[in-house]
């Protein structure tokens, strides 16, 4: 096993809705929101965690793949790969190989190779922070929600979302090591995971139609590439 290249795959995110991406903040301020983002911590600019978008670029591949019922909801790891086979083995080889086994994956691993892909954080991008500051945009919104009572028609449980706003553009970037002549073909099934991703959404509440995203690559033959595949 060498590492022959690194595919760079590189663009920016739009943001199509709102997208609120948890800052984990167990505590609560007079007047502050309930669901604060996560910023920088020197610059207080809003990013995307390339561990949110690896988490659910991963999760869709395996729900699209079927593994997802197999494991009953919890990441594929190399220990199942020698109770399954044809299909469900290649797509979960394939998944293994981009993403990476935890725990005790044995002999399993080991034949399989490190981690192949490599998502860094999505800052601002520089066009669109720029833009900010001449038009002195509001890098946040809180969104209010409550739930309605069926009965009465009242409002309750009243609570305040804090979002990045649809508009806002970061810069993406993600590595892909390949480690041999098979690992060529992980490229088309990042890129499918990707494209997936546009068609959900990504962070909290997408069913509630946040973190609707569009992608778009720098280089325009993985672009044409991207636009073209075929998912179903």
């Amino acid at each position: 096993m060498q590492l022959i290249k690194i595919h760079e795959i590189k663009g920016t995110i739009t943001l199509l809705s709102g997208l609120h991406i948890g800052a984990g903040d167990t505590e609560m301020h007079i007047g502050g929101t309930d669901n604060p983002i996560v910023k920088h911590p020197h610059t207080q600019e809003p990013f995307i965690p390339g561990s949110s978008i690896k988490g659910k670029v991963r999760s869709l591949l395996e729900m699209k793949s079927g593994l997802m019922g197999v494991t009953n909801g919890k990441p594929v790891q190399a220990g199942i790969l020698k109770t399954l086979d044809g299909a469900q083995h290649e797509e979960a080889t394939k998944i293994i190989k981009l993403f990476g086994s935890g725990g005790d994956a044995g002999e399993e691993i080991a034949k399989l190779g490190p981690t192949r892909v490599a998502f860094a954080d999505c800052p601002l991008s520089d066009g669109f922070r720029a833009q900010v500051r001449e038009k002195r945009l509001a890098l946040t919104e809180v969104k209010s929600e409550n739930s309605i009572n069926r009965i009465k028609g009242t409002a309750e449980n009243p609570r305040f979302t804090e979002r990045v706003p649809a508009g806002a553009v970061f810069d993406f970037s993600v590595t892909l090591k390949v480690l041999g002549a098979d690992d060529e073909a992980l490229l088309d099934y990042l890129l499918s995971g990707l494209k997936l991703l546009t068609l959900d959404a990504l962070g909290g509440s997408g069913s509630r139609g946040y973190g609707r995203v569009s992608l778009t690559l720098s280089d325009p033959d993985l672009q044409q590439k991207f636009d073209t595949l075929k998912l179903f």
